[in-house]
């Protein structure tokens, strides 16, 4: 397997392994053609046939929807966070490597070749996302309504109808909406900046799609779209890292090894996150072990055969490849090598895009249908009413959110392996910033897991407590883990003008929007007024009703009271932090607040979102309103617990500071030998001797 040699100018020449990623598409079509037709895809409709072009059809579109998403965000994933932008000979001339690249410096320097390529993958892959998610729209509408594509009025009525009043239709919608604004993005945008708000604009693209797979129509919905969602980032992650790697071939040069050392990284999370997700859909969608020997069940064990092997490549790229390509006595090898481990993983992951897009149109083994709800709780909380809440049902009850789970789990990895590293080099790190991490994210994924979760949705007091326990006692133990220092202090700048994760965190140190958001008035604002409007708006109705919505409430609550504690008890960087006495006078501000606000609730005679709150059948405990007032005076009494130990911990840092100035006065006093004492005598002895002179001239007149 010859590389293809660099052509005149210095410019690598196309490697003509590219013809692998034409092989792994051809196999990904022959493969979801013959997946749909033994997972019983094909088969016409019982009562209306949309006709062949759309049996065989959807699968090759959803196949190239999914291929071309994951280019896509891959591609914008290694422009923005792996690849260099420039040429080594121009970021020497002037740039410093934490820097990170803008437009301007790319327009007037030499585009990085692989840089050039993938920005080219990324406008080829995103034109392509768009017009295959318009087919799949079309083929979804003629699937579901038993008619074949055709261009006439009636046709397009309906599609229109479909579009506007069907949640599939909107939801592919907008994904052909984000992924054309992608597509502009990906012709106009150069900066590390841009680059990496395309790609979580992308990442972006893959929700609708979430809310209306399989997982959407599960047994358990939110913890099957969790699941899914994981899953779907891995596999994008994964596949479109790789098409990436394969076009920059050779135009990565010696750069080669840093860039595949990076990737590996990213693959090595994106396989858990795949195969962790993977198993849990399994066990929602199907029953094991017996579901395992349906068409469905066939297809999911093929498709995890397949990731199982794609990850063992994985480990054969980081433990062999990357120290054989840094050798430089081992190159022309090692690159050959690495040439046929990307050829198998491309073959093998077009085979998985093929599987998992027949997976998508075989319906489980209990059918597409579930049971339907019966109870009112079960409409809409999409679970059975729990149990009568007791004080030990508090910790035995649980509905696992894996997308907090999976936070909490690599949030832990990457403190602990910092840490390590720091303590392997001859550092240290306190332990006790360490288990305050690790107790933040167990009691994150209790308060967004347990009982406090659980029963969140169906009493309005067990949500106020929820709620107060991630705004004021999770940050709390986060603040105190002091993660930006540890990760400042354990991850190395890059020298080659990438944007890493120690770049990426310095632009967000200093950015304009963190100044804003960190500022002490805005954060005591923010942490004092959202209470109110979030509960006396639609947003609080919104979070009950929508999962979407629920997962960004515990995010805001998480995040609001992570940048207020950060500002007043915070030892990680921030632009600006207040002084001493403003930070106690906001926190008594912020307490009388919430003092007021649960003294407003504990005196309504007004339910808040009484459509809810009165239609979940529950027959046991305190009547709504009367919960509701409860709530109140969880706000007002376990609220401002945490508020006065946080306040304790101001005043104590405040006495740290008076002492550590103190010490520092004195010892600059010992340097210089109380120079400026005796320079102030000196100046006080002076002012009287003067002063006797004037008097005894008085005395002489």
């Amino acid at each position: 397997m010859a590389l293809k040699a660099p052509a005149a100018g210095g410019s690598p020449a196309v490697s003509p392994k590219l013809r692998w990623l034409a092989a792994a598409g051809v196999i990904a079509l022959v493969v979801v053609l013959l997946a749909t037709a033994y997972g019983r895809g094909t088969l016409p409709a019982e009562t209306r046939d949309p006709g062949a072009l759309v049996r065989w059809g959807y699968g090759v579109a959803q196949t190239m929807q999914n291929v071309a998403a994951a280019a896509t965000i891959g591609a914008l994933v290694f422009a923005a966070f792996i690849v260099p932008p420039v040429l080594q000979r121009r970021r020497s001339a002037g740039r410093t490597a934490t820097s990170g690249a803008t437009a301007a410096e790319i327009a007037a320097a030499d585009e990085h070749p692989a840089f050039s390529r993938i920005m080219v993958l990324a406008s080829v892959a995103s034109l392509t996302w768009t017009l295959s998610a318009l087919a799949v729209l079309v083929f979804s509408f003629a699937d579901i309504a038993g008619v074949p594509v055709s261009g006439s009025p009636e046709f397009g009525a309906q599609l229109t109808s479909y579009i506007t009043e069907l949640p599939n239709g909107a939801a592919w919608l907008w994904v052909v909406i984000i992924s054309a604004v992608v597509a502009t993005l990906t012709f106009s945008v150069r900066s590390s900046g841009g680059l990496a708000a395309a790609a979580l604009l992308a990442l972006g693209g893959l929700l609708p799609v979430v809310l209306i797979g399989h997982a959407a129509g599960g047994n358990d919905h939110e913890q099957a779209i969790n699941s899914l969602g994981l899953h779907l980032v891995g596999v994008c992650l994964w596949l479109g890292g790789l098409i990436a790697l394969a076009v920059g071939g050779t135009a990565f040069g010696k750069d080669t090894a840093a860039v595949l050392g990076r990737f590996s990284t990213l693959a090595g999370f994106a396989f858990v996150l795949v195969v962790a997700s993977g198993i849990i859909n399994a066990t929602i969608r199907i029953e094991l072990p017996a579901g395992l020997a349906s068409p469905y069940g066939v297809l999911l064990l093929a498709k995890t055969t397949a990731a199982i092997v794609l990850g063992s490549i994985g480990y054969l790229h980081r433990k062999r490849l990357i120290p054989a390509l840094s050798s430089k006595s081992h190159t022309g090898r090692a690159t050959g090598l690495m040439w046929r481990f990307i050829v198998v993983e491309l073959l093998i992951m077009g085979a998985v895009s093929g599987l998992a897009a027949a997976l998508s149109r075989t319906p489980p083994p209990a059918g597409e249908d579930i049971r339907p709800a019966l109870t009112p709780a079960e409409i809409l909380t999409g679970y059975l009413l729990p149990p009568e809440l007791t004080p030990e049902r508090w910790f035995t009850m649980w509905r696992p959110d894996w997308l907090w789970i999976a936070f909490a789990l690599f949030a832990a990895y990457l403190y602990l392996r910092a840490a390590r590293r720091l303590r392997n080099r001859g550092d240290t790190w306190p332990w006790i910033r360490s288990a305050a991490w690790l107790l933040g994210l167990a009691a994150l994924v209790f308060f967004t897991s347990g009982g406090p979760s659980v029963y969140g949705r169906i009493l309005f007091s067990a949500h106020m407590l929820d709620h107060m326990a991630l705004t004021m006692i999770v940050p709390v133990f986060l603040v105190l883990g002091a993660p930006v220092t540890l990760a400042l202090r354990t991850l190395k700048p890059r020298p080659d003008g990438s944007r890493g994760p120690r770049e990426w965190l310095m632009v967000l140190i200093h950015s304009r929007v963190a100044a804003i958001i960190t500022h002490p008035l805005f954060v005591a604002a923010n942490f004092a007024g959202s209470i109110v409007l979030f509960y006396y708006s639609d947003a609080f109705g919104f979070a009950l009703k929508e999962h979407v919505g629920h997962e960004l409430m515990t995010v805001h609550f998480v995040i609001t009271g992570y940048l207020f504690v950060l500002s007043m008890i915070g030892t990680d960087p921030v632009p600006r932090r207040a002084p001493y006495p403003l930070r106690l006078l906001l926190l008594l501000a912020t307490m009388a607040f919430h003092a007021f606000f649960g003294v407003t609730l504990m005196g309504s005679t007004t339910l808040i979102q009484p459509e809810w709150f009165t239609e979940l059948g529950r027959e046991w405990g305190a009547p709504p309103l009367e919960d509701q007032q409860m709530a109140g005076a969880i706000t007002w009494g376990i609220g401002e617990v945490p508020t006065l130990l946080i306040a304790i911990g101001v005043a104590i840092m405040w006495s740290r500071s008076d002492a550590r100035e103190t010490r520092r006065s004195d010892r600059a006093a010992a340097r210089n030998k109380d120079a400026a004492l005796e320079a102030y005598n000196a100046m006080l002895a002076g002012l009287e001797e003067r002063n006797a002179k004037v008097r005894g001239r008085d005395g002489d007149q």
